[in-house]
């Protein structure tokens, strides 16, 4: 599905607090004045959390700071694929805050803990579009909301209640207005979830006359959730009850234990009254919950817990300050850096306790351990970025990998509350331990990291006993063969890179030998990857354009977009397609050819543009392959046109599933430059910035500073780099370069350069020279 967003390059507004300018180029055309994020910016008024929520962006909209495990925010009446983070900006309904919800998922779950205000009669069920007044939704209007990183707010018109949500890291902090009403209400919703989150086992107490504590146990795509929680109001209870609903009527039975358990708190309320109420959250007990309300938020000064939520996402935001051409501008790369750090969420406690996926408590951790790991989806620019940009928190998330894996035998595939979804291809864990490991990383167990890439690659679940017996999974054997295939060979290569630094060398051959495993794949006669039933047999009927959602040989995808996915080994690709000259007409066809994907192609197939489709991970790499064989201009034109039309400062401003950051962190690469076509190589490759000016806050103070001389809408390509006033001819940057600081000045121009990057010393390769192996 195409959907096409023009942006209109605004005139910049310049406000009283927050623009600082830099000095203007006196080269290239631009607007006449650039808008700045400078030293003195607040950056969190750049941050518009609306951005996603329409089309299908999926995103959360609520209260959270970096990484944290709450997320607390509304969940509309309505249900769907496009409501899988439980609100859609089409909506207009309330039935609730919950405290935890998924940001750019194709998947809905969680939606924890839902709290509902209400006045008037007791409702103890949702309500339905036809019969609102049978529950308590209400309906709401955008005008009536305001949203910005760390704070919501929106008034339920139903009961004239104005709602305020904030948070820290484990705690929701409530603040709600009421009328004056002798028959106040706040229901504690724990049937309730998102997408398919279906409560098993939930309970309720009450401890004294403000505190209540509990769990919700709940099965969905993770299928044995098991969350804790404590609330404390500043409010006496008048009256608790704690019912469980018997039936669709809304039926009820006293109880506090049960799968569709409702608790009512009552009171009576003044007009304007204020009650506040804090809900901790724990993956190990009540108590621990409550243990996280007193250690986060141990006062009832709300405006002071937006203050502390507000600085907290402006510290992660500094850390890149840009000059682009507009507002706009600022707010969709702002806002995409703010969708970056979403998740991996935490989840433990404040005094380190955690649940594994073992289902045992683990006490005082020596690491801050986390979940959500979208990692078929984050391997390919988000993790790259959290290296860059997050140094202090990637050996967390290694840790939190390899305890996963002590757990259960195997490195996380897409790991949600302690759970193992088993979602999505490839065991793309393996590219975020590897890139770690040799960018130098060191704060985890190296030797246990390499054991737990090699385990995880040995088993023989989901098409690998295959790999390991033929180099390729029959087609017939099971389905998305081609795309599991070719995801393996990217994470084998990675493997290799591992054992080959570690010295273990009969294990870098064996790896090496099965990285090349994407050419069993390829079908010389079509030029194209195909799913093959044997050695001498290939899948047919054969349609290159034919897209099924994870029914035939790819996931999400068609044949053209798969051909392409050897980020690992592009120069073996160029091989299989016969040189460079074959290998570019037919990468400048991907974006040109039209044609039908099938009535089952996937939702997540958007963005498109011929048959490359960026609304989907495995195409993100694939602007970038041009570097290869010395095209970098072509690079420009596509990652232009891509950020111009597929990323805005409007709610339907991201091409697809955001998929917890992927979609964000291409953006904040491309809209700097470069991108990490390989997930593991450890080199970044240039394309076109679309930012002026950047300067990114680096590890031990170091600071990068990109100068993009002369950048406008027309002047997008390259003409040369200086690097630390040196002339720099690669048409790629390493990790090591990037990360040391300096000044990076791109010289911008209106035509294609005949000179830079075409030269083929110039040009990246897939083996580095700092992997290489050594001359014999």
């Amino acid at each position: 599905m195409l959907r096409k967003v023009v942006r209109y390059l605004q005139p910049v507004i310049v406000l009283a607090l927050g623009f600082v300018f830099f000095g203007a180029s006196s080269t290239g055309t631009h607007p006449k004045q650039a808008a700045s994020a400078g030293p003195e910016a607040r950056l969190t008024q750049y941050v518009d959390p609306y951005i996603g929520t329409g089309f299908h962006g999926h995103v959360f909209l609520g209260a959270n700071v970096p990484f944290g495990a709450v997320q607390l925010g509304p969940v509309n009446l309505s249900e769907g694929w496009d409501w899988c983070s439980g609100y859609h900006y089409s909506d207009s309904t309330i039935v609730g805050f919950s405290h935890t919800h998924l940001s750019g998922t194709g998947i809905g779950d969680l939606g924890d803990i839902a709290v509902m205000p209400t006045t008037g009669a007791v409702r103890v069920t949702k309500g339905s579009l036809k019969n609102p007044e049978k529950g308590y939704v209400s309906l709401f209007s955008h005008q009536d909301e305001q949203v910005k990183p760390g704070y919501y707010a929106v008034k339920l018109k139903r009961y004239n209640i104005q709602a305020e949500l904030t948070a820290s890291e484990r705690v929701g902090f409530h603040q709600y207005t009421f009328p004056k009403s002798e028959q106040a209400h706040l229901v504690l919703d724990l049937q309730q979830g998102i997408g398919w989150d279906l409560a098993t086992d939930t309970f309720i107490e009450q401890l004294n006359d403000s505190t209540l504590a509990g769990y919700r146990n709940s099965k969905g795509w993770a299928v044995d959730q098991r969350l804790y929680f404590a609330v404390v109001l500043s409010k006496p209870i008048r009256q608790f009850t704690a019912l469980q609903v018997t039936d669709t009527l809304g039926h009820t039975v006293a109880a506090t234990k049960g799968n569709r358990l409702k608790g009512v708190i009552t009171f009576a309320t003044q007009a304007g009254e204020k009650v506040q109420m804090k809900v901790g959250i724990s993956p190990v007990s009540s108590q621990n919950a409550l243990a996280n309300i007193r250690a986060e938020i141990p006062h009832w000064n709300f405006a002071k817990t937006v203050a502390a939520a507000d600085a907290a996402w402006n510290q992660e935001l500094q850390k890149v300050r840009i000059q682009a051409d507009s507002e706009a501008q600022l707010k969709t790369f702002y806002t995409a850096l703010y969708h970056t750090m979403i998740a991996p969420s935490i989840f433990n406690d404040h005094n380190g306790d955690y649940r594994g996926t073992d289902k045992k408590v683990y006490q005082n951790a020596a690491f801050t351990n986390l979940t959500t790991f979208s990692l078929w989806d984050t391997y390919r620019a988000t993790h790259p970025l959290f290296t860059v940009l997050q140094p202090t928190r990637v050996n967390d998330m290694i840790n939190s990998m390899l305890a996963v894996y002590q757990q259960q035998g195997k490195l996380p595939v897409w790991h949600l509350m302690g759970n193992e979804t088993n979602t999505m291809v490839g065991y793309s864990a393996v590219p975020v331990v590897v890139d770690a490991y040799l960018k130098g990383f060191n704060g985890f167990d190296a030797q246990l990291a390499y054991e737990a890439i090699k385990t995880t690659a040995m088993q023989d679940e989901r098409g690998l006993k295959a790999v390991k017996a033929l180099g390729f999974i029959p087609a017939d054997s099971e389905t998305e063969t081609v795309a599991k295939g070719l995801e393996y060979a990217i994470d084998d290569w990675c493997i290799a890179q591992m054992a080959r630094k570690m010295g273990k060398t009969a294990d870098y051959t064996y790896f090496s030998k099965r990285a090349k495993n994407y050419a069993n794949y390829f079908h010389k006669p079509t030029r194209f990857m195909r799913g093959r039933v044997s050695k001498t047999e290939w899948r047919t009927p054969f349609n290159p354009l034919v897209a099924r959602h994870m029914k035939d040989d790819f996931t999400e995808g068609n044949s053209w977009q798969y051909t392409w996915l050897v980020p690992q080994d592009v120069e073996g690709l160029i091989q299989l397609l016969g040189g460079e000259k074959p290998f570019s007409q037919k990468l400048d066809s991907l974006f040109t050819v039209q044609g039908d994907m099938g009535a089952e192609a996937s939702n997540d197939i958007t963005g498109l543009i011929g048959q490359y489709a960026h609304g989907n991970e495995p195409s993100h790499h694939v602007a970038y392959l041009y570097a290869y064989v010395g095209q970098p201009w072509k690079t420009a034109n596509q990652v232009r046109y891509i950020m111009d039309n597929f990323y805005t400062d409007k709610p339907d401003g991201i091409i697809g599933n955001e998929d917890v950051g992927q979609m964000s962190s291409w953006y904040i690469f491309s809209a700097l430059g470069f991108y990490p076509l390989n997930p593991a190589n450890g080199t970044y490759v240039f394309g076109s910035p679309l930012v002026r000016q950047a300067s990114l806050m680096l590890a031990n103070g170091k600071t990068l500073s990109i100068e993009a001389k002369g950048n406008s809408p027309a002047n997008k390509y390259i003409q040369a780099i200086s690097f630390n006033g040196k002339p720099y001819l690669k048409s790629y940057i390493t990790h090591q370069d990037l990360t040391a600081g300096g000044k990076l000045v791109i010289e911008m121009g209106n035509k294609p350069s005949t000179t830079w990057g075409v030269a083929k010393e110039n040009q990246p390769k897939s083996v580095p020279n700092h992997l290489a192996p050594p001359r014999k």
